[in-house]
């Protein structure tokens, strides 16, 4: 049996703001609306929003509720202009959480938060 991601889907508690964020802010094109559940294209994998409290419907899952402060995973958006892509996110008043950083292996790295405070990677490509 082979296993393919598919699709990651975020739980979050401002529809419409996930919305500007990923579709205006980010730019990625939206493949799907149902609802309060959308869907982007972002390559092979499919990124999707639903809200939390339609999520707790759907899947009988203890979903939290607000903006956690922690967090265990992001979400990596690969582009040749990081330091662009930042300074559109700053300039809608988007929290940048690391500036723009070359890593040993040459990649440069910055980070953002959405609005539900969910990590958001801006990185170069790799190689």
């Amino acid at each position: 049996m082979e296993l393919k991601l598919g699709y990651v889907i975020l739980y979050v508690a401002d529809f419409e703001k996930t919305k500007h964020f990923y579709g205006e802010l980010l730019g990625l094109k939206l493949r799907n609306e149902f609802g309060t559940y959308i869907e982007y294209e972002t390559g092979n994998t499919v990124l999707s929003m639903n809200t939390r409290e339609s999520g707790r419907e759907i899947t009988t899952l203890p979903i939290p509720d607000g903006v956690r402060k922690e967090q265990t995973f992001e979400l990596g958006f690969v582009t040749e202009d990081v330091a662009g892509t930042v300074e559109k996110l700053r300039s809608a008043g988007v929290p940048i959480l690391l500036e723009p950083t070359e890593k040993p292996w040459g990649q440069v790295v910055a980070y953002a938060a959405d609005p539900d405070g969910h990590y958001i990677e801006i990185c170069t490509p790799i190689g």
